[in-house]
């Protein structure tokens, strides 16, 4: 599923310019962005509501024949503001020449990129989230090689709630070790100007106070993928499906915060997927932004996936 990184730059030292030299740097100022519309790459995603995208396999679908630009291509046509891209392949290195040639073709578009992380046992400290925060350090690594075209964020998919031992309704056990887990990521990334998100499911917003406080003060943007409300076979109508999933939203909306003040919780995008709507998915996301606009806890929304897009998924 803010998260924007604003690239600081020092400090120029301080000297004296002749009045028309000054008037020149100005005019010269005004004209560039009137010419480019913007003077950072990403700077418009900073306050319209997220329309993400998930990328999977991310060294494959950059290899394909135009890859990137097809990539480019799908996210101006579905409004899609910021990608989450894999960016290495079975724990290999980062492929960085065509990840620093999407993310200079999506920043040229205002698309934030987020590089995508995902673990099944970085909860458990050890070996497990020594690997996930060695992945955080080749992207800071990247970052320093190509300050021009950065990563703009970091996306977790931690899902410790896939093995045998965490699963069952209410069965929270691993939240501890998993929140140890963002804070560690987040601890590494922040100060190298890289902001955290990661995915959560919907048990966790069902625990206690405490615990809810303990998920959403941890980072400051989690993903809610709230998958199988629907599915493209139960006979509802698409009037239906909306109807549901604003229900269903809300109510997750509510449950997170609910006995929660403290103004520096997390705020929540939305996260849906394809086989859940097959082609109604852009009216369902769509859908959230005029249901939750106005709420201050709701960020926007997610697309998983990409890949299922593909000539490869069909």
């Amino acid at each position: 599923m803010s998260k924007t990184i604003h690239h600081r730059q020092s400090r120029p030292p301080i000297f004296t310019v002749h009045l028309s030299a000054a008037r020149l740097i100005f005019f010269s100022f005004c004209a560039a962005v009137l010419l480019t519309g913007s003077v950072l790459p990403s700077a418009s995603a900073d306050t319209a509501p997220v329309h993400g995208l998930w990328v999977w396999k991310g060294p494959t679908v950059l290899a394909a024949p135009s890859g990137a630009e097809k990539l480019r291509d799908f996210c101006q046509s579905q409004n899609i503001n910021e990608v989450y891209i894999s960016v290495s392949e079975h724990g290999g290195p980062l492929a960085e020449a065509p990840l620093a040639h999407l993310i200079e073709l999506l920043h040229r578009d205002h698309i934030h990129v987020e590089a995508l992380l995902d673990s099944a046992n970085a909860d458990e400290p050890g070996k497990h989230r020594e690997k996930l925060l060695g992945h955080i350090r080749d992207v800071i690594q990247f970052n320093q090689h190509h300050p021009k075209n950065p990563f703009d964020g970091i996306h977790l998919d931690i899902e410790p709630q896939q093995r045998p031992e965490n699963k069952g309704p209410g069965n929270l056990i691993f939240l501890p070790g998993l929140v140890d887990a963002y804070r560690a990521a987040r601890a590494l990334a922040e100060p190298a100007h890289l902001p955290i998100n990661a995915d959560i499911q919907n048990k966790l917003l069902k625990g206690t106070v405490d615990q809810r406080k303990m998920l959403l003060s941890a980072l400051p943007r989690v993903t809610l993928m709230l998958y199988e409300l629907s599915s493209p076979t139960d006979g509802q109508s698409l009037e239906q499906k909306t109807e549901k999933l604003r229900k269903e939203s809300q109510k997750f909306l509510d449950m997170a915060y609910e006995g929660l003040h403290d103004p520096n919780l997390a705020k929540m995008v939305i996260g849906l997927r394809t086989p859940d709507y097959l082609d109604a998915l852009p009216q369902m996301l769509k859908s959230l932004d005029e249901a939750h606009g106005t709420n201050p806890h709701y960020a926007g929304w997610s697309r998983h996936s990409y890949n299922d897009t593909l000539p490869s998924a069909k």
